[in-house]
């Protein structure tokens, strides 16, 4: 655990100080580049490669690079990794008159580069040139040059290719570590390597390219609702989490970096975690299918094995981890993942209210999102607005502010479908302390709760609303200088203003200070142990009572968490599952044992529910 802080009744962390970066090449060097072609009686085949020695390509890439229904399509990106490598392949489905062919030239342009430079290796800058040769060579596919000129370019050279690089991961890449600079193959690199704040999205002199997962993020929040905060718990508790869905599965793709990326611990937090905490990045394995049944067996033997040794950095097996697939026969192998998320069928998108994801752990229980998690949802979205300048206080009539609202009303109003109904226990509290105060107690608690949510959004966790001082997240708004985004390939050319990455910047610092609030309150408890000085004994037994915050802490022992600390840290009191997350939470990061305490009502000093 960080260093004990007997003495001091508060937390204080010291922020990492601004790295000093190396300028990285705008694309990152290539170790393969590939064709497959479909063959009407061999499949899909590799018709042409290129690869650095030891780099393997047959029975790998045309697998991962082609899931199942991308028949369906006109064209695609598929995200994938493999062996230190992350893949991107570009699929066009392109009509021709050949009847041998079935009257359609299917192929993908693809590419792997080493892991070295980020979860994704940065693959995504090389999203356009491949898009490119793809349609061209769907309609002359015997012309390999441009292959063989974009791979004398691009591939990797003995001195910035395939070996670690001395660099920080992925230079804007919000998954990289940007506190100092390590090969990304050492032990130091599996707690560091993607624990960055939301400032590292990105740094001094780089651009948000325009395939960047990051631009899916709104999308990503408006798809799922007030179920991003329970998908978020799950990410935090490093679960094995599996997207299944429908071709095309690009937006899958960045869904999976995004729930990656938002559930990093940041640096200045994992600063009070123990030296064998857990992960603390979730793997983000993209698109997998009936192929990695296998990678996905070991893996969970590797989660289920207590007494293995801890991975390495370069495996990270049984530490948990994101995917999509298209392979429906995934779904029905809950062995293999903790919680399924089922997205709807692509039709439905013209359907007249919003269609939810379905969401499972592999008990078959259905996850909702909280009655707190909806109030913190209308909270965030209206944040958002603020932020993207869909709300004009000045002038609440300006066109397209109103198209903003009623878009965003309706969501929320659809979004009640997804959320826990409010418990007996809740109700009853709220009529009460109605009646005992006139109302005071209940707005008192909702001004609250308002500026803690509200506190999100800021560059400073308030240590008034937190009822502590928190540790603060490095503020992003000084990466916002120095983005140049572009929103698409058509204007690529063209640098938009800096403004419009401000929504994903802000999306990302939220998360990352809800992961920092979450394990902040947790430390605090365990902290206020440490603090009470009544001297050191052995750890308890199994059987032993679980100590109060005004006992001594011993490793090993449990913790009380009442239900201040779980107000504190932004969940639902009255929720079950926020309950059991709070004990999951605290085994997961801190390897303790906790009796978690919900709230009642108490009339005269009696709990009477």
């Amino acid at each position: 655990m960080a260093a004990s802080r007997r003495g001091q009744p508060e937390l204080h962390v010291r922020l990492p100080q601004s790295p000093s970066v190396v300028a990285l090449p705008d694309l990152p060097p290539v170790s393969a580049l590939f064709l497959i072609d479909f063959d009407v009686k061999a499949g899909y085949t590799i018709s042409w490669k290129a690869s650095k020695p030891d780099v393997e390509l047959e029975g790998v890439v045309e697998y991962k690079s082609l899931p199942s229904g991308l028949h369906t399509v006109s064209e695609d990106l598929i995200y994938f990794v493999n062996d230190g490598y992350a893949g991107l392949s570009a699929f066009v489905n392109a009509p021709v008159q050949d009847t041998a062919a079935r009257n359609a030239r299917m192929l993908a342009v693809g590419i792997l580069v080493p892991l070295s430079y980020g979860r994704l290796g940065r693959a995504w800058k090389h999203a356009e040139s491949l898009k490119a040769i793809a349609s061209k060579l769907a309609v002359d596919s015997k012309d390999i040059s441009i292959l063989e000129e974009y791979w004398e370019k691009n591939q990797a050279r003995d001195s910035t290719g395939d070996e670690p690089t001395d660099e920080p991961a992925s230079g804007n890449d919000p998954a990289s570590p940007t506190a100092t600079s390590k090969p990304s193959n050492t032990a130091w690199d599996s707690r560091n390597r993607s624990a960055s704040e939301g400032a590292a999205l990105m740094l001094p002199g780089h651009r948000l390219s325009p395939f960047h997962p990051a631009w899916s993020l709104t999308k990503f929040i408006d798809t799922f609702g007030p179920l991003i905060f329970p998908i978020h718990r799950a990410a935090l508790l490093r679960k094995r989490i599996l997207i299944s869905g429908h071709a095309p599965v690009e937006q899958a793709c960045n869904f999976v970096y995004n729930i990656s990326v938002l559930s990093n611990v940041p640096i200045a937090t994992s600063d009070l975690l123990p030296p064998d905490s857990t992960s603390l990045r979730l793997r983000p394995l993209f698109c997998i299918g009936v192929h990695d049944i296998p990678f996905l067996t070991e893996d969970a033997k590797h989660a289920s094995d207590t007494d293995a040794e801890p991975p390495d950095s370069a495996s990270e097996a049984g530490t948990g981890w994101v995917a999509c697939t298209t392979d429906s026969i995934l779904s029905k192998k809950d062995t293999l993942w903790d919680m399924l998320i089922t997205m709807p069928p692509p039709h439905t998108s013209n359907a007249k209210s919003h269609v939810w994801p379905t969401i499972e752990f592999s008990n078959g229980e259905i996850v909702k999102a909280t009655q707190r998690d909806m109030r913190r949802f209308r909270s965030f979205k209206a944040g958002i607005a603020r932020l993207e300048g869909n709300v004009v206080v000045s002038a609440p009539n300006t066109p397209g502010t109103v198209a903003a609202y009623r878009e965003d009303d309706a969501l929320l109003d659809d979004a009640e479908q997804v959320v826990e109904p409010t418990s007996w226990t809740a109700l009853a509290y709220s009529g009460f302390m109605w009646w005992a105060s006139a109302g005071e107690k209940l707005r008192s608690d909702e001004a609250e709760e308002a500026a803690q949510d509200a506190s999100l959004f800021s560059s400073d966790l308030a240590s008034s609303t937190m009822g502590m001082n928190m540790p603060r997240p490095a503020d992003i708004s000084a990466s916002i200088s120095s983005l140049t985004p572009r929103r698409s390939s058509t204007a690529a050319s063209v640098p938009l203003d800096v403004d419009e990455a401000r929504a994903e910047l802000a999306i990302i610092g939220y998360f990352h200070r809800l992961t920092t609030q979450f394990l902040g309150a947790l430390t605090y408890v365990i902290e206020t142990l440490s603090d009470s000085g009544l001297g050191d004994e052995s750890p308890m037994e199994e059987d032993d009572a679980l100590v109060d915050a005004d006992e001594e802490d011993v490793p090993g022992r449990g913790v009380q968490i009442d239900s201040d600390v779980i107000k504190r840290m932004g969940l639902d009191i009255w929720s079950p599952s926020d309950a059991e997350f709070v004990s999951q939470l605290l085994q997961t990061y801190f390897n303790r044992q906790a009796s978690v305490e919900g709230k009642g009502v108490e009339v005269c000093g009696i709990r009477v529910c």
